[in-house]
């Protein structure tokens, strides 16, 4: 190295000689020392992109983990209700007697049991095509989906059409189920062709005990679930190609793949030895809650994490490529290693350089024009940074890629980044894929158009959800950058804790005044406040709009508000109302609408009253509106009204029970009310834990003075 050097001893010492050797030996020694150095921060960067994965893979699998437990949860329900019908359970009791033997005039309980499976099955899905010619020939149907009741010795008394015969597999599942309890099958390949599951669920002696003792059948019910399961394995939102949920479960000494995989492989239709070396599979068998760098069905490394279930022998394993889960962090290492390699090199030049040419007049000017602009740079930098880091909202400048170019404190901070981590990295890499990809769509949109932008969003940066509204400033392109958006974010979670606060201060008001106008009415005391939570719970059960269901709530709440219009000696006669009597009562509600009309609500509250009176076949008043041109709140609060006066007990007489009262408001459907709102209703009571939570409705309340 030192030959192409011109000889240092000439015009000098043996003793510089020696001094150059010693420089460069100690450069070398520092070149060593740098490299160590940038060896073991690659493997420490490596370990933490590692500890990342497996936080980001664990939230993922831990989501679809739940989906699909719950939604095995959710098959028992519908069964254990179908089982604890009281009428199935006292037609069982008249169809089988002690000994179990059918009785044979119990055509009516057979025919009524049928249509109820039928009802059932076709709400929950438990139906499918029946397989088979359909030719007049005395040739059988395979049936491959379907609800059965079950007698004690595994006969079906009674099945939904389609539904299987129960043996083979689903005998082997119906007598390894210890009796009293529900259960959920293995997966299987059903009668249709495609996989399948059963679920079943004890039905219980009328009257009696839910003990083993105590049980007189089985509702069994069998599905395909190729439509139902398998779409939970797929994150929403999820943008990684290799990603994948897969289920697995051991089959003898193989591992069988029961759900369909990425390469287009059928469920359960490949299976793989246990011993099979690094098997992803296997591996998720024996470590449920894991996570590991092993091998996929393909053959790929996949870094992967398990999950186990209790209620059937399955494991979960959600895994993506290593490829691409850290193609990101391995180019940026490689970015970093041939940063501090090209560093160390030119440490080493310059050092060299300085030693020879020093005084070298050319290498001083380089040395100072660099200096300069060095200084500059960095001068434009500091101001930058000085006039953006004082302002308490984040500020970045996104590439049309997503990717972080500029940015401000608050903007590093929120994304819990050091500043030189946080350039050119992709916002999903720092608020995962589902926020990261609405936010790089806006950025792309607006620098697409050119045309300033404002959301308005939630999102968890550590701390729990916060609310924020982003503006976004086109940027063009400039001679050494490439267009950009500029996103100035505002935290605005506390405006609109103080905007909920005075929506709830209002709804206070709001149940105060009803509660005042209820006393006048003492023998329907909380009805308006019933009326309100019934049809807040019957919008939801709909999906509406937030903003109609809070509508459907104060509509209902303030139906009875035109009351004070009304004598006090009207509201508490327990004899027959006069005709006058009775129109007064019932244009209160028309009152309530006109009351309210000039109160500024977040919805149509008073339009919502303005149209209780309507009937869905266009007999109501006071226009005569049909169908869905009546507002689906006023249908709503109409439906609830009717039930809650229904249900609701007087001092003098008892409430009706909830099933006479959905059976009669069914019977006005279509006619006065619009028949979807009973359904919605019915499956609020049935589903989501409305007869529990309206249960104190039937209670009678005591008599009481009019109130003047």
């Amino acid at each position: 190295m030192l030959e192409g050097v011109p000889d240092a001893a000439e015009g000098g010492s043996s003793g510089a000689l020696i001094k150059m050797l010693g420089t460069g030996l100690a450069i070398l020694t520092a070149a060593i020392v740098g490299g160590v150095l940038v060896f073991q921060f690659i493997g420490a960067e490596r370990e933490r992109e590692m500890q990342r994965w497996q936080v980001r893979l664990g939230i993922i699998a831990d989501s679809r983990f739940a989906e699909i437990d719950q939604w095995m949860d959710s098959q028992i329900d519908e069964l254990r209700g179908l089982a604890a019908n009281e009428s199935l359970q006292l037609y069982m009791t008249i169809l089988y007697d002690v000994d179990g033997g059918a009785d044979s005039e119990a055509s009516a309980e057979l025919e009524y049991l049928g249509n109820l499976l039928t009802v059932v099955a076709d709400r929950t899905g438990f139906t499918a095509a029946v397989s088979g010619p359909n030719v007049a020939a005395n040739v059988n149907r395979v049936g491959s989906a379907g609800i059965a009741i079950v007698d004690e010795e595994g006969n079906i008394v009674v099945a939904s059409p389609g539904s299987p015969p129960i043996q083979g597999q689903l005998r082997d599942f119906l007598n390894d189920t210890p009796k009293g309890e529900a259960a959920v099958s293995d997966m299987f390949i059903g009668p249709g062709g495609n996989p399948s599951m059963a679920f079943l669920a004890p039905v219980f002696a009328l009257q009696s005990d839910e003990s083993a003792s105590s049980q007189i059948a089985t509702v069994i019910g069998i599905k395909e679930i190729d439509q139902e399961l398998f779409p939970l394995l797929q994150q929403p939102g999820n943008v990684d190609e290799t990603a994948e949920a897969v289920l697995v479960h051991m089959a003898g000494q193989t591992v069988e793949y029961l759900s369909p995989l990425r390469d287009g492989k059928e469920a359960m239709k490949i299976k793989l030895a246990l011993d099979t070396p690094e098997l992803a599979a296997a591996w998720a068998l024996r470590t449920p809650g894991g996570f590991s760098t092993k091998t996929d069905y393909a053959g790929n490394e996949v870094l992967a994490i398990s999950r186990g279930f209790t209620q059937v022998p399955w494991s979960l394993i959600y895994k993506i490529d290593t490829d691409e889960a850290l193609a990101e962090s391995e180019e940026r290492l490689q970015q970093l290693v041939f940063a501090f390699s090209g560093i160390i090199v030119l440490v080493l030049i310059g050092g060299v350089a300085l030693w020879y040419y020093g005084t070298s007049q050319r290498a001083q000017q380089a040395a100072t024009r660099f200096e300069r602009l060095a200084s500059r740079f960095e001068a434009q930098s500091n101001f930058m940074h000085v006039v953006t880091d004082s302002q308490p909202n984040s500020i970045a400048i996104y590439d049309d890629g997503g990717h972080y170019r500029w940015f401000n404190r608050v903007a590093a901070e929120q994304a819990r980044m050091e500043r030189q981590d946080l350039f050119d990295k992709h916002v999903s890499a720092v608020f995962g894929p589902i926020e990261g990809k609405r936010i790089a769509g806006w950025v792309k949109d607006c620098i697409e158009n050119a045309e300033p932008q404002s959301h308005t969003h939630e999102m968890d940066i550590g701390d729990g959800n916060r609310v924020f509204r982003s503006d976004l400033i086109h940027l063009p392109p400039q001679e050494d950058m490439p267009a950009g958006a500029l996103v100035v974010s505002q935290d605005i979670t506390e405006s609109v804790r103080e905007r909920e606060k005075r929506e709830q201060v209002m709804q206070q008001l709001v149940n105060t005044l009803v509660s005042v106008v209820d006393q006048r009415d003492p023998f329907s005391a909380n009805h308006s406040v019933r009326v309100g939570v019934v049809a807040r719970a019957v919008a939801k059960e709909m999906e509406q709009d937030p903003l109609l269901i809070e509508t459907a709530g104060v509509a209902g709440s303030l139906m009875n508000l035109g009351k004070i219009t009304v004598p006090s000696d009207v509201l508490t006669k327990e004899g027959k109302l006069t005709d006058e009597e009775f129109r007064m009562i019932r244009d209160s509600v028309m009152v309530s609408a006109n009351l309210v009309r000039n109160v500024d609500f977040a919805g149509p509250v008073a339009d919502t009253l303005a149209q209780m009176l309507e009937n869905y076949d266009g007999s109501g008043t006071p226009v005569g509106l049909a169908g869905n041109d009546i507002m689906v709140t006023s249908r709503i609060v109409a439906v609830a009204n009717a039930f809650v006066g229904m249900v609701s007990a007087r001092a003098w007489r008892d409430g009706m029970p909830f099933d006479a009262a959905v059976d009669q408001l069914l019977q006005d459907g279509n006619k006065k009310f619009d028949r979807r709102v009973v359904v919605a209703l019915a499956n609020h009571l049935d589903n989501h834990g409305g007869r529990e939570a309206w249960a104190e409705f039937g209670e009678r309340p005591p008599k009481h003075d009019p109130v003047d």
